[in-house]
């Protein structure tokens, strides 16, 4: 069973300086603060609790959790806070992008995270938070965060276009992150003379099984114990083995080749594996040019949300 961990929030961070000025002015950090947000306070209490969570998590992962005081302790520590002072600043955003969570999407999405992981057994589910030392208020907590993000990124994003010339121009750019080269699933046996390759295959003509002729006559290390079968790419093999696998038809028979290494008897089996079209691939250059401006459009609008905001922080 996967592990069941909550993310306190998908959208991308944007690191806040250790006092981020802004608009608006706000509270000053006491001795129990972690951070103000515009007056909303982040008391250190939440923050060692964060951390107690983040550490039975890494008990559960069986991870060493950083010493107190380190240096990696104190970047998780900066990390949460920062969490935690993003959420505050989308809670106060929410209402004026019109983006709100209703108790009962909150219940949907928890119903159907206990579906995934826990089969829908409550029994699982309470196990698991005692593990994780959290509580099912903090996990709907948590889950309404998370719905509250994904909706505002949903708003944010929502005029967001793509132009065919650029996803073409993207392509053109990185055609060989989307082509992947095709491959074949073959059986072949190598032998060093004509006469011994035109006898196994006069044989395998007649019936005979290809993976057991392989494996007592074969002389290639690589292939003879599996019978004779491999996968190959194309362009990696000798030109002539090469060439003759690629023209073969599922379940067909080559003649005996000759290559620098021998005499080979190709068989083509059923598996073949295909590039993607260029439909496919350009699909794909859509895909991740639309996810990068989706991106682009979020990460400048969390900017200018930490210019505005007043922050203080004391770690």
């Amino acid at each position: 069973m996967r592990r069941f961990f909550l993310v306190l929030l998908p959208l991308p961070l944007v690191l806040l300086a250790a006092a981020c000025g802004g608009g608006g002015g706000g509270s000053s950090v006491s001795s129990s603060d972690a951070a103000v947000v515009d007056g909303v306070h982040i008391t250190r209490a939440d923050l060692d609790h964060r951390m107690q969570q983040t550490a039975c998590r890494y008990k559960l992962q069986k991870k060493a959790f950083p010493k107190a005081g380190s240096a990696e302790y104190q970047g998780l520590q900066q990390q949460i806070v920062q969490a935690l002072v993003q959420r505050v600043q989308l809670d106060q955003q929410a209402p004026e992008l019109k983006v709100s969570v209703t108790d009962k999407q909150v219940e949907d999405q928890l119903k159907s995270l206990k579906k995934q992981y826990f089969g829908s057994d409550q029994k699982k589910y309470a196990a698991e938070l005692k593990k994780q030392c959290t509580t099912d208020a903090e996990v709907r907590d948590d889950v309404r965060g998370n719905l509250l993000s994904n909706g505002i990124y949903k708003k944010l994003t929502a005029g967001v276009s793509v132009k065919p010339a650029d996803v073409q121009a993207y392509y053109d750019s990185n055609r060989t992150v989307y082509t992947t080269p095709q491959t074949r699933v073959v059986s072949h046996i190598l032998v060093k003379t004509k006469a011994q390759a035109d006898k196994l295959y006069a044989q395998l003509k007649a019936g005979a099984s290809f993976a057991a002729l392989a494996k007592k006559y074969s002389t290639d290390p690589g292939s003879k114990a599996n019978g004779g079968q491999l996968t190959i790419t194309r362009g990696q093999t000798v030109p002539e083995f090469d060439r003759t696998a690629f023209e073969l038809r599922t379940g067909q028979l080559s003649k005996p080749v000759k290559t620098q290494y021998g005499w080979h008897i190709v068989q083509l089996l059923g598996r073949r594996v295909h590039d993607n079209t260029k439909e496919q691939q350009q699909q794909l250059a859509f895909e991740a040019l639309r996810d990068s401006k989706l991106d682009e459009e979020t990460e400048i609008w969390l900017r200018h949300l930490k210019d505005e905001a007043y922050v203080e922080l004391k770690m």
